[in-house]
């Protein structure tokens, strides 16, 4: 059986960086607590698709220039 593994990965914290952004202002302006951003960046946990949204719309990207999805081979 050919399993595969999953995983989405993003450049939050460098497109934040870009932007002279700290997590908090990210995440005021996305709606959500710093420890959410916080949680994304570190690859915690995968935001929800809306949330996924804002976040590109408050970066000023597209979604794939900031998130990636990734199906590898095990």
């Amino acid at each position: 059986m050919n399993e595969k593994s999953q995983q989405l990965t993003n450049r939050i914290a460098v497109l934040r960086a870009e932007r002279k952004m700290t997590q908090k202002d990210l995440a005021e302006k996305a709606g959500v607590s710093r420890q959410t951003i916080l949680s994304l960046e570190n690859k915690k946990y995968s935001p929800s698709l809306v949330l996924a949204f804002k976040i590109a719309k408050v970066l000023d990207v597209a979604i794939t220039q900031v998130f990636q999805y990734k199906e590898e081979s095990k």
